[in-house]
């Protein structure tokens, strides 16, 4: 993911300089820095607020946390650590917007987040953690049983970076599984164990044996662990009733992307899948998912046919229903929150898709491939370019 910033922002303090609309922020002339305490006193500082974009779907949404640990494996980026560990936000669709608001991330996970992803901005952290979501904590659900679809971030990215996608997704009558992968985030806060910050080709240069397909590979372990503390006996979410166990999907960005990939070629109970702007890793065989079905989605200057040889050769062996999409000028952040904030604190470029526009088109496509595939409801958006959404091309090489 390239850095948040661009470029070192002044030295002057942002929240008295930023607001929501994209401004410029000056630095201060020496008439502004001689004006009387009085005046100061009296001029309280303009605060940037970031929000989500709300959910298009017709429920409020309720979030729960998960902590799960499968202590049948060790951590495989730090052994050491003890068990695989994972968080899990749990979205659902609810009866009312009542309960708390869910927060986006803790002050600690944002401040490991800027250090990592925006080294030198003088943004604060509790600009970032304190993004406003659209879901509420311990708001009861609505009734029925309702698809599962899981959600895989990019590698060094937090389940966070998905928000917006989820609350969505859960709006539109979906229960959604936002994982955080122990060590593979920038920086995610685990009870009674503290801040795991990223390992593998993070802390670890050095790739793991294997390079990124193992890491792709042992995210396809976490998440069918997470199917099975889901949709098993005994089920580790309070919640479980609402899943419908035969009706799962997945989504990811970049890793995540490729993740889903890597999921359904070892857990047949994921029914269809999602690559959001992703190299793909997993060698798919011969047989390739089957006739499950497979949608691709990412950035028309990177994953244009001839652009990325893992999606050529990927694509020529998914035999079941398929759909390669691009985004013209969109960013590799394009697909997730990231680019909301991105685009309001730093200097975006004027060729690169506006941030909300990208999460829109991510999150239209995105459910109607799951209303089609999950809901057997058929979506026209998929069929064929529409002149609503100029910016998505249909390729078939």
């Amino acid at each position: 993911m390239n850095s948040l910033v661009s470029r070192r922002l002044p030295a002057v303090p942002l929240t008295a300089c930023l607001a929501l609309a994209v401004t410029a922020c000056a630095t201060p002339t020496a008439s502004a820095t001689q004006s009387s305490p009085a005046a100061t006193a009296t001029a309280p500082p303009a605060v940037l607020r970031l929000e989500l974009p709300r959910p298009t779907g017709p429920d409020p949404v309720g979030r729960d946390i998960l902590y799960l640990v499968d202590k049948s494996r060790k951590d495989p980026w730090v052994p050491a650590s003890g068990p695989r560990r994972l968080m899990v936000s749990m979205y659902y669709p609810a009866r009312s917007a009542t309960g708390d608001p869910a927060p986006y991330m803790t002050p600690e996970e944002a401040k490991s987040f800027l250090q990592r992803k925006a080294p030198g901005t003088d943004l604060p952290a509790e600009i970032i953690s304190g993004i406003r979501t659209h879901a509420h904590t311990g708001t009861r659900p609505k009734n029925g049983r309702h698809p599962l679809v899981v959600v895989s971030p990019g590698l060094g990215l937090p389940r966070a970076s998905l928000t917006s996608l989820a609350e969505d997704l859960a709006s539109r009558g979906y229960v959604v599984a936002a994982i955080d992968h122990a060590y593979e985030s920038s920086g995610t806060t685990f009870p009674g164990v503290g801040l795991l910050t990223c390992a593998p080709l993070c802390d670890q240069p050095k790739p793991p044996e294997g390079g990124k397909a193992t890491i792709t590979k042992n995210r396809a372990k976490d998440v069918s662990f997470v199917l099975d503390r889901l949709t098993g006996r005994h089920p580790a979410w309070k919640r479980a009733n609402l899943i419908n166990p035969k009706r799962i999907g997945m989504a990811g960005h970049s890793l995540g992307g490729d993740a889903a990939c890597a999921t359904m070629l070892t857990d047949t109970r994921v029914k269809a899948g999602i690559n959001l702007d992703g190299t793909i890793n997993a060698t798919l065989p011969a047989t390739g998912l089957g006739k499950r079905p497979f949608l691709l989605m990412g950035s028309r200057n990177d994953h244009s046919p001839g652009k990325d040889h893992t999606w050529d050769n990927t694509w020529q062996t998914l035999y079941g229903w398929k759909r390669w999409l691009t985004v013209a000028q969109a960013e590799h952040d394009s697909f997730t929150d990231l680019a909301i904030p991105k685009s309001k604190i730093g200097t975006p470029s004027p060729d690169t898709i506006a941030a909300e526009r990208g999460t829109a088109l991510t999150s239209s496509y995105v459910a109607a491939f799951f209303d089609q595939h999950l809901k057997g409801t058929k979506q026209p958006l998929l069929d064929a370019p529409t002149p609503d959404n100029p910016e998505v091309t249909f390729h078939n090489p």
